[in-house]
């Protein structure tokens, strides 16, 4: 089976590990670039990432879409910011802006103080309902050719149809993350690819359990396909990866310190209140090293803000392990480095080949078996 590879579409250099050097928080040269950069090397798609007080991600789709023509976009969207029938309209028309090139990522969201900014009261079992009804009526808009009715817990419509359709007839694809019991129940139900964040493999073969196991209970004959996130650090040998992936561990807490012991208004350095930080900083309370080259070190820096945990070593030894990975089930690999452009250039040119050899090696052979 086909894997595919999602890296990040950021209008800025920033990381966790330096300021931007960029001309401001938008810098539309810079996002084209780092895109390009991203399809010229191997990679499937680009996330366009949703924060509370950043650039809107459709508008920087949009515009990457008409300048990028060979590559996938993946607009993360919180369900709180719009009406579903909004959405489904703006969805819609980024997929025939793209030529069919559109997936969305729903995010529920996992920070009560980060959805208050944008007026988000409602509890987080609440948000996760709301998000599994509003993938539904997204789903309906796209597919109705006569206007339909809706009354739902959260959102209550008549006679609405939408005019124009996704691409081509196809109704993008749409990924959903989360590490909760209801993250796992709504996002099993409704989702075509379902993310989790880079964990021990053994603990990703029960995520992965899980959501099989309650897609099925969700009466599902197929379940979501799986997307696991990591921070590759790459060098030609062991021990460079070593020594860079430990200058990185300095520039995070270095940057750190400089912003006063926190790294984002919309993430807590200690006790945050989402599932998958939660898990990731209990994983890296275990140890920092698991299985041959899994790191959480930089999960524990950040307070396990989001994708964290680093694949260290050299692109041998990193493939191996993400080709460890997908012989559990994941089919969808995210990997964004701490220098945004240098660090995809490198995993495209040296690690995404191998992977892709070592998957077409075991298709071959299950061939050969069937």
């Amino acid at each position: 089976m086909p894997v595919e590879f999602l890296g990040i579409a950021a209008p800025s250099d920033a990381s966790e590990t330096s300021a931007r050097t960029t001309s401001g928080p938008l810098d539309l040269a810079y996002l084209e670039r780092l895109v390009r950069a991203h399809a010229d090397h191997g990679w499937t798609r680009v996330l366009f990432a949703y924060g509370s007080s950043g650039a809107d991600p459709a508008a920087l789709a949009a515009y990457v879409a008409a300048r990028v023509p060979d590559i996938e976009l993946l607009l993360a969207h919180r369900p709180n910011v719009s009406a579903p029938t909004y959405a489904a309209k703006t969805f819609a028309t980024l997929d025939q802006v793209s030529g069919g090139r559109l997936s969305v990522h729903f995010i529920t969201g996992g920070n009560d103080h980060e959805q208050r900014r944008e007026g988000d009261t409602l509890t987080k079992d609440e948000r996760y309902d709301r998000t599994g009804e509003y993938i539904r009526v997204v789903r309906q808009a796209w597919a109705s050719e006569t206007p339909f009715d809706h009354h739902g817990t959260h959102y209550d419509l008549e006679d609405f149809v939408l005019d124009v359709k996704p691409f081509g007839g196809r109704a993008p694809t749409i990924s959903f993350g989360g590490s909760s019991d209801a993250a796992y129940r709504v996002g099993a139900a409704e989702a075509d690819v379902f993310a989790v964040w880079g964990e021990p493999r053994a603990r990703t073969r029960e995520q992965i359990e899980r959501v099989h196991a309650e897609a099925a209970a969700a009466g599902r004959a197929t379940p979501p396909r799986i997307h696991a996130a990591f921070r590759p650090i790459v060098a030609p040998t062991e021990a460079l990866a070593w020594e860079k992936a430990h200058r990185v561990l300095d520039r995070i807490e270095a940057r750190k310190a400089a912003l006063g012991g926190t790294l984002s208004r919309r993430h807590p350095i200690d006790a945050p209140e989402n599932a998958g930080s939660q898990r990731l900083l209990q994983i890296a309370a275990e140890g920092d090293r698991h299985d041959e080259v899994l790191w959480t070190a930089t999960a524990r820096a950040t307070g396990g803000a989001g994708n964290s945990n680093a694949l260290v070593g050299t692109p041998e030894q990193v493939a191996q392990a993400l080709l460890a990975y997908y012989d559990l089930g994941v089919r969808v690999i995210s990997a964004r480095g701490y220098d945004l452009l240098d660090d995809a250039v490198d995993f495209g040119r040296y690690v995404i080949p191998l992977v892709r050899q070592g998957v077409a090696e075991r298709d071959a052979a299950a061939a050969r078996v069937a």
